[in-house]
């Protein structure tokens, strides 16, 4: 499944502009999806291709717990 996404994936055309109305910064609008992965476990210093090899709802729940985490710390 996860490499017939990704096939799929590199077919389609990605909206330019803002996400859900957050404005992406022209460096993360021009990476490629295994671009945006390596971003992410270099920021948070995961192995090489961890993150990239997650399932997708398995990505979405890391960014979901480490956006509570970071917004946590405000409190």
């Amino acid at each position: 499944m996860g490499n017939t996404y990704v096939w799929l994936d590199k077919k389609l055309e990605h909206p330019d502009g803002p996400v859900l109305g957050l404005k992406i910064d022209s460096d993360f609008a021009g990476m490629s999806r295994y671009e945006l992965c390596c971003h992410i476990e270099d920021k948070f210093a995961l192995d090489r291709n961890s993150f990239w090899e997650l399932e997708s709802t398995q990505k979405i729940r890391f960014c979901c717990q480490t956006a509570r985490n970071i917004l946590s710390e405000d409190d």
